[in-house]
C-alpha cells in the first residue's frame, strides 16, 4: 500500500453500489473492493462513509471485508502505445487480458493500459532550451508511435515551470524520466513518456474555434446532404436494424481524421466481436497501411458491468482530447449513447434518486450536453489545431423520437442523421431519412465545397432537396388516387427524385467500388441526375410524352453508374452525362421538326 492509498472496511452492499467506511475518502476517488479487489469510483459522500459505484460485478463480495482507497479519480494512461489498441470500458487492454484470464475477464484483474517493458525511440525537441519556461501542453519530444501516428510528448495540462533537464534522442520506456521541470513553488516535477489523466474532467486548451472545413466520410448522403464539420457535434439515431452500427462503422473507416477512436458501449456482443476482427484486416484508403495503424477501439458489451458502461464514453472522450491537444483531427464515435443513458438510470435507481422521464435521473440532459460538449475545434497550448468530433448513436425504443435521450440529444448538437425504418425495410441504405435528418453547417461547409469541388455544390444540393420534398407529397397523392391522376410533369418530378435516391443517396457498403465516394464523384453523380431531370422537364414542356423519357436506356445506366465507375474515374461519368444530353437532344430535335410539320 503507498503512502497515498488508506484501508477501511465495507459496510452495505447493493448491486453495484457499495457503501464503505474509509476514513479521508475523497469524492471521485478510485477504490479497491472486498478481498478480489474490484475496482470502484465514491460518487457520494457522508462523514467517513461513502457510497461507491463498481465496475464489476459485486457476487461473493461481503460486509467487512476490506475497501482500499487509491488516491487518485478514474483516470486513463496517456502515452505511446494507445494507437492499434482493444480496451475495455476502464481502460484495461483486452488483448493482454485474454493473454492473463482467458475468454472471460476476472474480476479484480488490474493490467496496465500500456506497456511498460517496450522501447519506445525518444526524439527530443531542440527547439527547447534549458532555463526555458514550458507550460501544459508544450511539446517535449516526438515518439514514432505507429507508421501514420507521430506521437508527440507533451507536458501535462497540470504541470507549468523553468525546464531543468531534457533528455538525450534515444530508447526508452514509458516510465522513463525524459525531463525535470521546476514550478514556481519550487517543486521539482518528473515528466515520464505518459502521465495520467481523470476521464470526468474535460483537459483544457487555449481557445475553442469554429469548425473550417467538413468531415469527409466518402457517403454521400452526409457529405452531401448533410455534411458534418471536424470538431462538430452528430448523432444518428434509429430503431433496431435501421443500421446505425454500419454507418458508424463507414465513417470510422473512411473519414479523413488522423485518428479513430470507436467506442461500443453496451451494444451487443456479436456486433462488436465483429468490428474487433474486421478493423484488424481493414487497409487505411489514405495511407495503403493498417487501419488499425490510427485507430484505437474501446468495447464494452452489453454483458459487462453496467457502470463500466458510464465510465466507457468518458475514457474515450479523453483520449480523444489528449490525440486533439496534440494538433491531429480526431473523430470519436460511441455506439450508442442510450446505452448510456441506461447506465445512467440504472445507477440513478440504486441511488434512490427521483425519477423523471421514463426513469431517466433529472440530470440526463445536463450529463449529455456536458459529453457532447467536450467536442470542438480548439487552438492547443502548443501544437496548433487540433479537432474533436463526437457522433453518438441514438438507440430510441420502438423508433420513437420523442422519447428523452433522443429529445435531449436534438437539442444539443448541430447534425441530425435520423434512421428510417421504412427505409432500411425497402433496402435502402444507409437509411438516412432526408425529410428527418438535418445539419447546422452547410453554409460553412459549402466554402470547402465551392473551393475545392464546384462552385454549384450548394445550388445543386437545393434542388436535390426541394425535388425529394416534392416527391413525398406526390407519392402521398399516387398512394390516395394512383398515377394516372398526376401530369406528365409531376410523374417526370418522381422520377427525378428516384433518379436521386438510386444513383445518389443509395450506397452499399459491401460494394467495393461503391463502399466510398470521393467528394468530386459525389457532385458528378448528382449533377448527372439533376442534369437529366433539367433536360427531361424541357423536352415535357415541349409536349413529349413521359413515358418516352422513361424508356430511355440511359436512365437505367445513371442510376447504376456510382457502382461501375470508382472515385478516380469521374470522368466516365461525365461523358455519360453528355452522351443522355445527346439522346435528349436528339429527341427535341425530332419532336421540333415535327412541329414544324
Amino acid at each position: 500500500m503507498t503512502d497515498s492509498q488508506r484501508s477501511g472496511i465495507v459496510r452495505d452492499i447493493n448491486g453495484p453500489i457499495v457503501t464503505i467506511d474509509l476514513p479521508g475518502i475523497r469524492s471521485g476517488e478510485q477504490v479497491r473492493i472486498g478481498e478480489i479487489g474490484l475496482v470502484g469510483e465514491v460518487i457520494s459522500l457522508s462523514g467517513r462513509e461513502a457510497r461507491v459505484q463498481t465496475y464489476e460485478t459485486t457476487e461473493g463480495v461481503r460486509p467487512g471485508e476490506p475497501a482500499t482507497g487509491l488516491g487518485w479519480p478514474l483516470s486513463v494512461e496517456l502515452g505511446p502505445g494507445l494507437m492499434g489498441g482493444i480496451f475495455d470500458g476502464v481502460q484495461r487492454p483486452l488483448e493482454k487480458i485474454a493473454l492473463e484470464s482467458g475468454d472471460y475477464i476476472r474480476r479484480g484483474l488490474a493490467v496496465p493500459a500500456l506497456d511498460r517493458a517496450r522501447q519506445w525511440e525518444f526524439e527530443p525537441n531542440t527547439a527547447l532550451e534549458l532555463g526555458r519556461e514550458l507550460g501544459p501542453g508544450s511539446v517535449l519530444g516526438t515518439v514514432q508511435e505507429t507508421e501514420t501516428v507521430l506521437h508527440k510528448i507533451l507536458v501535462p495540462p497540470n504541470v507549468q515551470g523553468e525546464l531543468e533537464e531534457l533528455a538525450p534522442a534515444g530508447d526508452y520506456d514509458i516510465e522513463s524520466t525524459i525531463a525535470h521541470i521546476r514550478d514556481e513553488r519550487g517543486h521539482r516535477h518528473r515528466l515520464g513518456l505518459y502521465h495520467r489523466w481523470p476521464v470526468r474532467k474535460p483537459r483544457p486548451y487555449r481557445r475553442r474555434d469554429d469548425g473550417i472545413s467538413p468531415l469527409i466520410t466518402g457517403q454521400r448522403v452526409i457529405d452531401t446532404f448533410f455534411p458534418q464539420l471536424k470538431g462538430g457535434k452528430g448523432a444518428v439515431p434509429g430503431p433496431f436494424g435501421a443500421g446505425k452500427t454500419v454507418v458508424q462503422q463507414q465513417i470510422a473507416r473512411w473519414s479523413n481524421a488522423d485518428i479513430v477512436i470507436y467506442v461500443g458501449c453496451g451494444e451487443r456482443g456479436n456486433e462488436l466481436v465483429d468490428v474487433l476482427e474486421s478493423f484488424p484486416k481493414l487497409e487505411d484508403p489514405y495511407s495503403g497501411r493498417k487501419l488499425m495503424e490510427r485507430t484505437l477501439l474501446v468495447a464494452n458489451t452489453s454483458n459487462m458491468p453496467v457502470v463500466a458502461r458510464e465510465a466507457s464514453i468518458y475514457v474515450g472522450l479523453t483520449m480523444a482530447e489528449y490525440y486533439r491537444d496534440m494538433g491531429y483531427d480526431v473523430v470519436m464515435l460511441a455506439d450508442s449513447t442510450s446505452r448510456w443513458a441506461e447506465a445512467l438510470r440504472e445507477v440513478s435507481g440504486r441511488l434512490g434518486q427521483m425519477p423523471v422521464e421514463e426513469g431517466y435521473p433529472a440530470y440526463l440532459a445536463s450529463r449529455l450536453a456536458a459529453v457532447y460538449e467536450r467536442a470542438g475545434r480548439v487552438e492547443t497550448f502548443d501544437a496548433g489545431a487540433g479537432s474533436v468530433t463526437l457522433i453518438g448513436a441514438v438507440s430510441p425504443p420502438g423508433g420513437d423520437f420523442s422519447e428523452p435521450v433522443t429529445s435531449h440529444t436534438k437539442d444539443i448538437i448541430e447534425t441530425f442523421w435520423a434512421l428510417s425504418k421504412e427505409l432500411a425495410d425497402a433496402r435502402h441504405y444507409p437509411s438516412i431519412d432526408w425529410v428527418t435528418s438535418f445539419s447546422g453547417h452547410v453554409h460553412t461547409a459549402a466554402e470547402w465545397w465551392h473551393k475545392e469541388v464546384d462552385r454549384h455544390w450548394e445550388q445543386r444540393r437545393t434542388q436535390a432537396l426541394a425535388l425529394l420534398a416534392r416527391d413525398a407529397e406526390l407519392s402521398r397523392i399516387v398512394n390516395l388516387v394512383g398515377p394516372e391522376a398526376l401530369s406528365d410533369a409531376q410523374r417526370w418530378q418522381l422520377e427525378g427524385a428516384s433518379l436521386v435516391k438510386e444513383g445518389v443517396l443509395q450506397q452499399s457498403a459491401l460494394d467495393d467500388v461503391d463502399t466510398f465516394c470521393s467528394p468530386q464523384k459525389q457532385f458528378a453523380l448528382l449533377d448527372l441526375a439533376l442534369s437529366i431531370y433539367d433536360k427531361g422537364m424541357e423536352l415535357i414542356e415541349l409536349g413529349v410524352p413521359v413515358n418516352e423519357l422513361q424508356g430511355l436506356p440511359q436512365l437505367a445506366k445513371a442510376r447504376r453508374c456510382k457502382s461501375m465507375y470508382n472515385s478516380d474515374q469521374v470522368g466516365n461519368i461525365r461523358a455519360l452525362a453528355s452522351e443522355i444530353e445527346k439522346a435528349f437532344e436528339a429527341i427535341r430535335l425530332e419532336y421540333a421538326k415535327q412541329r414544324v410539320a
